[in-house]
């Protein structure tokens, strides 16, 4: 069976999105349960559009229900049984062993993937979890190839998934404490503030920017300090040693962002499995998408972090983006006239490039802007309507951006 690319779906229009790019499936998360409880998520409202796309697409659509359960929530999950059932899901995704009962008794049908927040890492655990019921384990980001070898070998029935792609967290397989305890906000109810990314200062102890006077003490050991954000991961160019490894699924972090990181870094995996041969013209897109320093995780290494040398650039401690993105193609109205779905300003003049699923790059300068009521306009803003007039052979879905004025490629 081909490896399956996994990519994230915090709304509908991302989720639509990771499927014209090249996932095979994607994960999403119904609002009460899910770990990423700010990313959007699917509501009532969006049943009949994930409903068509499920069945125009026929990929698959894996509900997160991965927040550990507070007995008022385990009871709230044991009175939603017809809720759930109206979503066209494939499986569930869970790390609090309490929800099996009720998802094995009302679904039996569908499957159980054990999270990330799960943390197994080793054989025995992944056999007990499959004994359970599991037919699919997504590895703890500390798992080695090595690790993801020998687990394939002692439980050859058992899918393995593992992330590739995006944020890590500073905590064992993201159980941590650290944002409820600065910010009120548990990571491990969906509403993690992301506070190991915060910028500190650093006296003799560690200040966060804005709660100036309040001083965090620092504590070394082995190396490394306490409260510090990761690096990213980045696995693109080991897509065949993860295949070899045993992995069943390739799995791209970021429900919480943006339409843009999603179609250029879900493109970029399905090339790389798809071994096309212009993969660099793709690959290059993940060094300009909001991102980090680069770095290939726990996989060569179970006891640190590896530095992505083979896929760095120089880089920032801090966030690199050179692209800002600017919306996206809707349907051709006329010949050469496109509708355009608008998230940032575009102005007359500006060098537009646009990117497809198998498109690398198209750009324009002397294309015509038009507004709602198809007259020629120096600007169009974002939430309102707008039309493009290019030579260009544009598609419906076709990504818009333009180069950030921050960015060093424009310096």
């Amino acid at each position: 069976m081909a490896i399956e690319l996994l990519s994230p779906a915090g709304n509908a229009e991302k989720l639509e999105t990771a499927f014209a790019y090249g996932a095979d499936a994607a994960y999403m998360g119904l609002t009460e349960f899910s770990l990423r409880k700010n990313a959007g998520n699917f509501s009532d409202s969006e049943l009949e559009k994930v409903r068509a796309l499920k069945e125009k697409t026929g990929k698959r659509i894996y509900c997160t229900m991965n927040i550990l359960f507070h007995e008022d929530q385990i009871r709230k999950l044991q009175t939603m049984k017809d809720e759930i059932a109206r979503w066209p899901f494939d499986a569930f995704i869970v790390s609090d062993i309490g929800t099996v009962p009720f998802l094995r008794k009302n679904f039996p049908e569908k499957e159980l993937h054990l999270s990330t927040q799960a943390s197994c890492i080793n054989s025995e655990s992944a056999r007990m979890y499959h004994d359970m019921g599991f037919s699919r384990v997504i590895l703890g980001r500390e798992a080695s190839l090595d690790d993801i070898k020998r687990i394939r070998d002692s439980v050859p029935e058992l899918e393995l998934e593992a992330f590739v792609h995006g944020a890590m967290c500073m905590a064992y397989s993201g159980r941590c404490l650290l944002s409820a305890h600065l910010a009120g906000r548990s990571g491990n109810q969906g509403d993690c503030s992301h506070t190991c990314r915060w910028n500190y200062k650093l006296h003799y102890a560690l200040e966060e920017e804005e709660r100036p006077g309040i001083y965090y003490p620092i504590e070394e050991e082995d190396g490394y300090t306490t409260i510090l954000s990761s690096k990213d991961l980045c696995m693109i160019d080991h897509v065949r040693e993860l295949e070899d490894a045993g992995l069943s699924s390739l799995k791209i972090e970021g429900r919480m962002k943006s339409v843009y990181y999603v179609a250029v870094v879900t493109r970029a995996y399905r090339k790389a499995i798809d071994n096309d041969p212009d993969l660099d013209k793709y690959k290059r897109d993940l060094f300009d998408v909001s991102h980090r320093e680069y770095t290939t995780g726990f996989f060569f290494s179970g006891n640190a972090i590896d530095t992505a040398s083979d896929v760095s650039r120089p880089t920032s401690y801090g966030y690199e983006r050179n692209y800002l993105f600017l919306g996206s193609v809707r349907k051709e109205i006329s010949e050469g006239v496109y509708e355009l779905d608008i998230r940032n300003q575009i102005r007359k003049g500006e060098r537009l490039e646009f990117i497809g699923p198998d498109v690398p790059l198209l750009s324009d300068e002397a294309f015509t802007l038009l507004d709602g009521e198809m007259n020629e306009t120096g600007q169009l803003d974002h939430g309102k309507p707008g039309y493009i007039r290019t030579t260009l052979p544009l598609k419906e879905g076709y990504i818009m951006r333009k180069l950030s004025t921050d960015s060093p490629i424009i310096k």
